[in-house]
């Protein structure tokens, strides 16, 4: 079966379906844990599969667990949060998430139900910006904000608030607030790089650091396309992926795959077109889902795990590519 064909990807789909809870959340595997962010990747792969129905069962469920200042928990089990943190891109991901399912269904009754749910969701991201125009990565219990501020998170946050906007757009709602956010946040991760990782030891080692502010757009093509040359070498495993970490002989199926979208947002499609389809030989024949990663030195799998959220990439990856739906577009264009 060809890869272009949305039935290559009908295992994934299923998976996705399998592992989903009744109450419409999706665990990385079966009655295992799940985080906002990776939930909706994972409900993006069911939309992107035609699955209308379950797709949106997952935003519903999102509505019935957020509290009350409009945050997610970071990680969940049966639907119960195990954690006390709040992470900003997580909660900010919904945006993304429900633009995305609308641009393929075109149902503004869906938006129109899940918009306050989007609206509390940014104003809690937003209640976390700083002067300087970065977001804060993270609170812990008590409203304690931790004070400081990732690169990949906070790219992730800038295209969640541009679909943010454009939710606010569709519904006729007044959204200056959000464009004068996101247009801090973008001075900020390109003019203002000592904002980031100010406590901690500097994540240029992650493969993401290096593609997230393309996937993203915060950059714009010139620099983009000389940011990939820079570090092609470092993160690229040629015929295998992208490595999570520079120094580590492990490449990972999701990185890869946002990768793949990085580079069709610029242009660089051969590229983009060589990388996904080597990923296939990570795929299991036996049930057609794909590993986490490959690590190649030992010609092992590791770790011993399919999640949802690796299929939920995957299906992202291959609509940016094959254009399966009317949202291929979604990371590959400025939105406004």
């Amino acid at each position: 079966m060809n890869p272009s064909d949305i039935n290559f990807y009908k295992k994934s789909i299923s998976y996705i379906l399998d592992v989903q809870r009744q109450d419409g959340s999706i665990p990385w595997e079966r009655n295992k844990k799940l985080d906002p962010w990776d939930h909706i990747e994972a409900a993006m792969g069911l939309s992107i599969g035609g699955k209308r129905e379950e797709a949106e069962r997952a935003y519903l469920w999102l509505a019935k667990v957020q509290e009350s200042d409009g945050s997610w928990f970071a990680e969940y089990k049966k639907s119960s949060p195990v954690t006390k943190r709040k992470e900003t891109n997580f909660v900010a991901y919904i945006s993304t998430g429900a633009l995305h399912h609308y641009l393929i269904y075109k149902d503004q009754n869906f938006l129109k139900k899940i918009f306050p749910v989007v609206s509390k969701s940014v104003d809690f991201v937003l209640s976390m910006q700083t002067d300087q125009g970065d977001i804060c990565w993270a609170s812990e219990e008590g409203k304690k904000v931790l004070d400081d501020s990732l690169i990949t998170g906070s790219s992730s946050i800038y295209k969640s608030l541009e679909c943010a906007t454009q939710i606010y757009n569709i519904l006729n709602e007044e959204n200056d607030h959000i464009k004068k956010a996101k247009d801090l946040l973008k001075d900020s991760l390109i003019n203002q790089p000592e904002r980031y990782d100010r406590t901690w030891e500097t994540k240029a080692r992650y493969s993401m650091d290096w593609y997230y502010p393309i996937l993203c757009g915060v950059l714009d093509k010139e620099t983009s396309i000389k940011r990939v040359d820079k570090k092609w070498d470092v993160f690229i495993v040629e015929g295998m992926g992208c490595k999570c970490v520079s120094e580590e002989p492990w490449v990972t199926i999701a990185e890869s795959c946002e990768l793949v979208m990085a580079l069709m947002r610029i242009g660089l499609e051969d590229k983009a077109k060589s990388l996904f389809n080597c990923l296939h030989q990570w795929r299991d024949e036996t049930d057609g889902l794909y590993w986490t990663g490959y690590v190649y030195p030992d010609k092992k799998y590791w770790p011993i795990e399919k999640p949802t959220w690796t299929a939920g990439a995957v299906l992202l990856a291959a609509d940016s590519i094959y254009k399966f739906t009317e949202a291929s577009e979604l990371f590959l264009t400025e939105l406004i």
